[in-house]
């Protein structure tokens, strides 16, 4: 048993399973979320299919956090990006958790430091993927690790025991450069959860449509290049080191092809979170993620268009003019060979 008090705040997909898979392995796990029916059914028992093994959990679950009662060690924000606000000031208003954990997606970690004071927070990625399946059902679809660190470096007693707590849920990986795991995350999100949300396609499904797979690579090659811009040192992520799945010339072909192949098995079965957001009527993170990549690209002076056109699609079919559909390749193919 870990001797550590865990507040998951977010309990959709990844905050849900993480919840339950850390249920009994750690001496207090309580969830915070807004959807009263969720919170009723994870009371209940919250139904989670775990690589196609389901389990029922019972969790400590409020809808209000004016029901808590703390302090947590540790909060894990796993809450969409315009959530944020709502959420996190009411816990940090009455002092209720000692450390917080960003592991939402997107570049909001800066964000959330102003919520919650950068000396109270630690920054994390999440590499496997899960599906919400409604009300008090989820789902883990793939398997990867948590990547957590400082984001001073180095690493500290809570460092080591969040590492622990969350161990009991998948691997983890501590790093001393968080910000270059986070940028390497982000282009995972802008190339495949942004690419598989505008065309309603699984990751592996996108790469194996080669049009599919001609723009991803475009994303990630643009991402690469904006984080070059801002001197990173980007970390592994999905098993490949992130300069792998840069393509500039027909001399790259056999590394790329290989690189992918490795991914896919970490994580080809990933349904993006933005499509899931699209299919509930609900606003995606798109300006987080890819928007995050042309923001931060033109403060560095390096284009992204392909980003660009992405976000411009997902406001398009958040308002309902578009539907997710593999035509948008051949819309981002075109402006690929044009440009």
């Amino acid at each position: 048993m870990i001797d550590a008090s865990v507040l998951v705040v977010g309990a959709g997909a990844i905050g849900g399973v993480t919840a339950a898979k850390m249920s009994g392995e750690v001496r207090r796990v309580a969830v915070l979320d807004a959807n009263r029916e969720h919170v009723e059914r994870m009371r209940a028992g919250l139904v989670v299919d775990v690589l196609g093994g389901e389990t029922r959990v019972e969790l400590e679950a409020h809808a209000d956090p004016d029901a808590l009662d703390g302090p947590f060690d540790f909060a894990l924000v796993t809450l969409k990006a315009p959530h944020l606000e709502e959420a996190l000031r009411p816990l940090v208003g009455r002092g209720l958790v000692l450390t917080y954990v960003s592991l939402c997606n997107g570049l909001v970690q800066e964000r959330i430091a102003g919520i919650v004071g950068a000396g109270d927070l630690i920054w994390g990625t999440v590499e496997w993927g899960s599906t919400n399946l409604g009300p008090g059902r989820l789902a883990q679809t793939t398997r990867a690790p948590f990547v957590i660190g400082e984001p001073d470096g180095g690493a500290r007693d809570r460092t080591r025991l969040l590492a622990q707590a969350l161990r009991t849920v998948e691997d983890v990986r501590l790093t001393e450069n968080i910000r270059g795991q986070v940028w390497s995350k982000l282009l995972v999100n802008s190339s495949l959860s942004g690419l598989g949300a505008v065309s309603g396609l699984l990751y592996r499904e996108v790469m194996d449509d080669p049009d599919g797979r001609e723009v991803a690579l475009s994303l990630w090659r643009e991402g690469y290049d904006v984080g070059m811009a801002q001197r990173l040192t980007l970390e592994r992520v999905l098993g490949v080191e992130a300069g792998d799945l840069v393509v500039r010339g027909p001399e790259d072909r056999g590394r790329v092809e290989a690189a992918i192949e490795v991914a896919m098995g970490y994580a080809g079965a990933t349904k993006a979170s933005m499509l899931q957001d699209l299919e509930r009527g609900l606003k995606t993170e798109v300006d987080v993620i890819n928007g995050a990549v042309v923001d931060r690209g033109r403060e560095y002076g390096v284009e992204a268009p392909v980003n660009a056109r992405v976000v411009e699609l997902m406001h398009a079919m958040e308002r309902g003019e578009r539907r997710p559909g593999r035509d948008v390749f051949g819309d981002l193919r075109n402006l690929i060979r044009g440009a």
